[in-house]
């Protein structure tokens, strides 16, 4: 699952190059490695506390908001490590998280498909 999200990160960031642009060029690779482990890890601790795979879409699918617990979780340790290991300003961090949902959202099967 982390190459999928992965190749998310690094296809939503190709996609939007004002939130690429926020991140200096010989750190993206780090960056978006970065925002796919806490999502991956996130995603994973869900699952655990939710009652596995179906509880956790079934969060998902409910409450994929920013400021949802499951994105609020993600974001709180996923904000902090970039900016203290990158050194990303709030602007490039605040980018990051209000795609969070968008993202994760690429991860919940359609209902009714």
């Amino acid at each position: 699952m982390f190459d999928e999200i992965l190749k998310s990160v690094q296809d939503h960031f190709a996609n939007n190059p004002e939130l690429a642009a926020a991140i200096p060029a010989d750190q993206q690779e780090a960056v978006h490695n970065e925002i796919a482990t806490h999502m991956a890890n996130g995603l994973a601790g869900q699952q655990t506390e939710s009652g596995g795979l179906g509880g956790l879409m079934g969060q998902l699918e409910n409450a994929l908001t920013s400021g949802s617990p499951v994105v609020s979780a993600i974001e709180g340790g996923l904000l902090g490590s970039l900016a203290s290991k990158f050194g990303l300003g709030s602007a490039a961090t605040g980018a990051i998280a209000a795609s969070l949902p968008g993202l994760l959202q690429k991860f919940i099967p359609k209902s009714g498909s």
